[in-house]
């Protein structure tokens, strides 16, 4: 494999902990793979073959319910590790990994794992605190789900997503990659009419602003409080 500059991941929470040299031989045994815009990384119950670190882009991952139903269960922004179903305890991938916009990741045979690992007991140490925290904003959604009404869930969904991967504009906080009103409803456990109804209504109200798959928020302020409960959305 041709040598990846270790520029590319240094300052990487994944990394944190390695000496360079450790960086540089964790890189050794990595690829880069490029995604273009719609491509899925890789499949739900697919044989889990790797892992990865991605360096440019965002994606999108979902998994289908026994009914055929599409939940999406997050977004990886650049700088995240993924796909490590062995640090899970998996041989498959629980979800779909969809490029949402065009991306680069590096990817490391799923077998070198516990060799990587076994070698640099910081990168394991790193992996489950990101699972861990992953771990930890599923169960909030899940209470979420069960217990709040859906003006909240939607705002709290919209605020994630600009925690994570928010870029200041002019008219606020753009979520800085393609989401539609339906990747919403998938999010949030509700219909696409009901997340329609409720953004047309903020966007009347100054709270967010919308655009071909663009959604930016205008009043984070006011958006954290109807997700508190502390504010009337209507």
């Amino acid at each position: 494999m041709a040598n990846i500059d270790r520029s590319l991941v240094a300052g990487l929470p994944s990394f944190a902990g390695l000496s360079a040299e450790q960086i540089d031989e964790v890189l050794r045994e990595a690829q880069v793979l490029r995604y273009p815009k719609g491509a899925n990384v890789f499949q739900q119950d697919e044989a889990a073959h790797s892992f990865f670190v991605l360096l440019h882009g965002h994606l999108r991952v979902y998994r289908l319910t026994p009914d055929g139903q599409q939940v999406v269960v997050r977004y990886v922004s650049q700088g995240e590790v993924f796909g490590v179903a062995m640090a899970i305890g998996r041989t498959t991938y629980p979800a779909t990994a969809n490029a949402v916009v065009d991306s680069i990741a590096l990817a490391w045979p799923s077998a070198a794992w516990p060799r990587l690992v076994s070698r640099h007991p910081a990168l394991a140490a790193n992996t489950l605190q990101t699972v861990g925290s992953r771990l930890q904003e599923a169960n909030t959604r899940v209470v979420e789900m069960s217990t709040e009404q859906v003006e909240r869930r939607v705002a709290h969904a919209l605020l994630r997503l600009a925690g994570q991967a928010g870029r200041k504009v002019e008219a606020g906080v753009r979520i800085d990659f393609p989401i539609s009103r339906q990747d919403v409803a998938e999010m949030t456990g509700t219909t696409l009419h009901t997340v329609s109804r409720i953004l047309s209504a903020w966007e009347e109200k100054g709270l967010v602003e919308g655009g071909r798959q663009r959604i930016t928020l205008r009043d984070p302020h006011r958006l954290m409080l109807l997700a508190e409960g502390e504010a009337d959305g209507d």
